[in-house]
């Protein structure tokens, strides 16, 4: 399965084969270090840790520098670990260099960033409520969520309201992971992948790409 560490750079549309305009996510997808390699001998599990976008070694602190030194590298901004199955043996070494080009034979991807921060959000923004009516008989409750009945208290498990009540609340600025996004276009040159569709996270935020697990 292949992963790289990357930067959305944005949104535009192209068009495919038969001239329909198809909306997609420009995504700056390495080149990727990889920082260090962990086995089931040294560490008891199978991983690779990447690193992606050069920092000046000023801006880090003595043992990020060192861990960077040991893979014959520059300090990293946006450093991830993914795991590898027990049985599968990292297929690449401290200090490689991988690009665009390790997704070359996939058609979809996932991929894994942190969403827009939206603050706290009422339940008609967060949840979708329908709101109460916008006249006749409602008097400044328009977007209250209406009562929340026995949900109100969870007794003998704690004062608050029952889990998974849908109120308002932090809405935003969580992992998400989009699944099975078609790959448009892979331009090896600028490191480029198009993707098909909005992806999680705002213009410049990073985010993880990997071959897609479920393949539809």
């Amino acid at each position: 399965m292949a992963m790289l560490l990357g930067k959305k750079v944005g949104m535009t549309q192209v068009y495919d084969e038969v001239g329909k305009l198809v909306p997609v996510t420009v995504i700056q997808a390495g080149p990727c270090v990889v920082m260090q390699v962990r086995t089931t001998e040294t560490d008891r599990y199978n991983a690779v840790q990447l690193g992606f976008d050069e920092v000046k070694p000023v801006r880090r602190k003595k043992p990020a520098i060192g861990h960077a030194r040991k893979a014959r590298t520059t300090p990293m901004r946006f450093v991830r670990e993914m795991r590898l199955a027990v049985d599968a043996e990292p297929q690449s070494e401290a200090g490689d260099s991988l690009t665009v080009a390790v997704f070359s034979d996939d058609k979809y991807v996932d991929v894994v960033a942190t969403s827009k921060g939206k603050g706290f959000a009422g339940v008609m923004k967060r949840h979708g409520f329908g709101g109460f009516p916008a006249s006749h008989g409602t008097e400044r409750k328009h977007r209250a969520p209406g009562s929340i009945s026995s949900y109100a208290s969870n007794a003998g498990h704690g004062a608050g309201p029952k889990k998974g009540k849908r109120m308002a609340g932090h809405m935003g600025n969580r992992r998400v992971t989009a699944k099975n996004h078609e790959l448009v276009a892979i331009d090896e040159e600028k490191n480029l992948l198009v993707i098909k569709g909005s992806v999680p996270g705002p213009a410049g935020g990073y985010c993880l790409v990997r071959s897609a697990q479920r393949q539809k």
